[in-house]
């Protein structure tokens, strides 16, 4: 593989963007490169290009509603050169030299989120409604019981059914022909965006490449009569999740390479094997995650690049032209491209120098009204983008929060115990304060950022039985001084994630509740103790949703209708906060309900025997990081390792990978010394013992642990 080496070129600067709101359009036969299209959420539609490098604007539209999506489409056979945006219910058509042909009020109830064209025919969805128009006339709509992420079509001019691809936020890959959903499929995780595979859907045109949450990548073949899984990429670096993607032969072989934008702000290029498997070419990080990416050719019509769109409206270039010459620099003569290079800068230090008399005069206008009494300072608007999502790999929460400007500081506060883990990439400076879990404070902490930081990362491991709200106050670097609040919620069963499928061969516990409760009302307490639950109730008179423990491996079966619900789990601790949680919920509404429960003896033995290989690496890990340093310094005064057994030199060559891996889950060990105490605790209290007061005896057993020792704890110490 050959290796990629792109130079930066910045553009312009828009107002904030949403995901997938900038396109190329299509080189014609007149032209020799691409303009480009790009939308804000100040309702602004912007075309521009390059000519002598300096950007050179098309059109621009007025402002309106923010823009949620913007989408390229054509009559069929066509390029797909017109400009299709979407800002609340109005769906807006513009050529592209700026003339508007299209204003379609959708009437929809709610707001666009996703949007297709092909041909005549416009796909779009807000969160939970599939919406089908031809010539803007109502072809079909779905209800979906999850919402909606994103939408695309397959190509008529090789799929001949009307073929829609919907990717849901519980894992599901919808397939729909004309009105008909034909069938689903699963992916893992929640697929957040989608793209044709070669911009055509392949050989076939059922290709679809989607990217999740997690920052998995995969490719599927869809149709009626096959949903098959071609590849699937796991996110081994641990990087952000996917927010887009795109085709583009940027390394000029003749393949098409995947370009994949994520909202920690890398940006990579996937070449292709000759088997077709993915491999990683270029990474490049921005500092904002990456609302969109493109590959054309912009600056010059010799070079190809990459068009990169971030969160906060920055429009920049990653090109192939080189920005250094070779050669002797001292002997030749001054190039146009030098002069070119020459004028550039002298018109930036005069953009520099206008704009440093405009701040200051702006800053003595504002001085100068502060001073009278009579004014009121008016309080500036900005806006939060932020993602709070569980990550299955480390087992805990991970938080963003992204500003427009830079942030001064972010102060967390939580009702609920739990612990903020370190995050590499996080440069803010973090300081804890003394708090009273009495006044529902049980965690107080302050992010202090460094300059012109404007996303932040940062993790929170939870307890399970634990719940309450996590409040992240961000304040950025404006005056006045102005903060904006954000609440997230933490659920009983917190470290819970929806899943497919559900293991019949397990030991399973069961839990029964029956009395006059709606589906609704049980769908909301469900929603209330698991996270992954759609904010709708289920169409149906029944719903089953299926989950697992991120941490324990454990399952989780729900199935509930008006009057009835039913658990089954193999963890005996799950079956416990449900139990508790529920009855509380239905206390409060003044409903009775009617306890069922059934539990099976083999599971604690089962769940301990799960548990045993985590236990066992943990406190390997453990003991490895705390040799480190005294195998270093006796390292150092022997003046070698000659002499050590190949165990401790094994760890003094992963000295560096194992205090990564330590870093990333500190307290793991207690964490699980206490889930294990929860066991026990709940497994006697089904039996209606009290066994709080042999806990000590557990965690000495634990100290020295076996799984024998602990399986005749277990059963011994009732």
């Amino acid at each position: 593989m050959m290796e990629l080496q792109l130079n930066r070129v910045d553009y312009l600067q828009t107002a904030v963007t949403s995901p997938n709101c900038l396109r190329l359009i299509p080189i014609v036969k007149k032209e020799n490169a691409n303009k480009v299209a790009v939308a804000d959420s100040s309702g602004v539609v912007h075309v521009f290009g390059m000519k002598k490098k300096e950007v050179q604007t098309v059109f621009k539209s007025l402002p309106g509603l923010a823009v949620s999506r913007l989408e390229l489409g054509g009559p069929p056979g066509q390029p797909r050169d017109r400009i299709f945006v979407s800002s609340g219910s109005v769906v807006r058509g513009f050529s592209k030299k700026g003339k508007q042909f299209l204003d379609f009020n959708t009437n929809i109830t709610e707001s666009i989120k996703n949007l297709y064209v092909e041909g005549s025919d416009l796909f779009l969805s807000g969160d939970y409604i599939y919406h089908h128009y031809r010539d803007c006339k109502d072809i079909s709509y779905y209800l979906c019981d999850d919402k909606i992420n994103d939408i695309v079509c397959l190509p008529t001019a090789k799929v001949p059914d009307m073929t829609a691809v919907l990717a849901c936020n519980d894992g599901i890959l919808r397939i729909f022909q004309e009105a008909e959903l034909v069938c689903q499929m699963d992916v893992p995780r929640s697929p957040q965006t989608l793209c044709l595979y070669e911009n055509n859907g392949g050989d076939v045109g059922n290709k679809v490449i989607y990217g999740t949450q997690d920052g998995r990548l995969g490719l599927v073949q869809v149709s009626r009569f096959i949903q098959e899984s071609l590849w699937e990429l796991d996110n081994e670096s641990r990087s952000g999740g996917i927010l887009c993607l795109s085709n583009y032969d940027i390394t000029g072989d003749g393949v098409l390479d995947l370009l994949v934008g994520r909202d920690d702000g890398q940006v990579e290029v996937y070449g292709f094997t000759d088997a077709d498997e993915p491999v990683k070419r270029f990474t490049h990080a921005c500092s904002e995650s990456v609302t969109s990416v493109q590959g054309g050719k912009v600056s010059s019509p010799d070079y190809h690049e990459l068009i990169i769109s971030t969160y906060a409206g920055w429009v920049t270039g990653l090109t192939t032209e080189p920005i250094k010459r070779t050669g002797d620099q001292s002997s030749r003569t001054p190039s146009s491209h030098d002069t070119l290079t020459a004028e550039k800068l002298e018109a930036l230090r005069r953009e520099v120098d206008e704009l440093q008399k405009r701040v200051l005069f702006e800053r003595e206008q504002y001085q100068a009204s502060s001073a009278n009494s009579n004014r009121i300072s008016a309080i500036p608007k900005f806006s939060v983008n932020d993602r709070f999502f569980l990550s299955k790999e480390d087992g805990c929460y991970q938080l963003s929060i992204e500003v427009q400007m830079a942030i001064d500081n972010v102060l967390i506060q939580s009702s609920v115990p739990l612990d903020i883990l370190d995050v590499s990439s996080n440069s803010a400076v973090i300081s804890f304060s003394n708090c009273d879990p009495r006044d529902s404070n049980c965690v107080l902490a302050t992010y202090r950022c460094q300059a012109n930081t404007t996303r932040m990362e940062l993790k929170l491991r939870t307890i399970e039985g634990q719940y309450g709200t996590v409040l992240a106050y961000v304040t950025p670097k404006l005056q006045p001084k102005v903060c904006q609040v954000r609440q997230y919620q933490i659920k009983p069963l917190s470290l819970h994630t929806r899943s497919h499928s559900f293991d019949e061969n397990r030991p399973l516990n069961r839990l029964a509740l029956t009395g006059n409760f709606s589906m609704a009302e049980m769908h909301s307490w469900i929603s209330f103790c698991l996270p992954d639950i759609p904010d709708r109730a289920p169409a149906g008179d029944s719903a089953t949703f299926y989950f697992v423990s991120t941490l324990l491996d454990t399952i989780l079966e729900c199935s509930f209708k008006k009057g009835e619900v039913h658990f089954r789990s193999d963890n005996i601790s799950t079956i416990s906060i449900l139990r508790d949680i529920l009855t509380k919920k239905a206390t409060e509404k003044g409903i009775r309900l009617e306890i069922a429960y059934d539990i099976n003896e083999t599971s604690v033995p089962h769940i301990l025997k799960l548990l045993d290989p985590k236990l066992q690496y943990q406190i390997s890990l453990a003991n490895k990081f705390h040799l480190i340093d005294a195998l270093k310094e006796v390292q150092l005064q022997e003046g070698g390792d000659r002499f050590l057994s190949e165990d401790y030199k094994e760890i003094l060559r992963d000295a560096e990978k194992l205090k990564t891996e330590f870093s990333r889950q500190p307290l793991h060990l207690e964490r699980l010394h206490g889930m294990i105490a929860d066991i026990y605790i709940d497994s006697y209290q089904f039996k209606g013992q009290d066994v709080k007061k042999n806990i000590g005896q557990l965690m000495t057993i634990l100290k020295d642990y076996t799984l024998p020792d602990l399986l005749e704890f277990f059963n011994v110490h009732g």
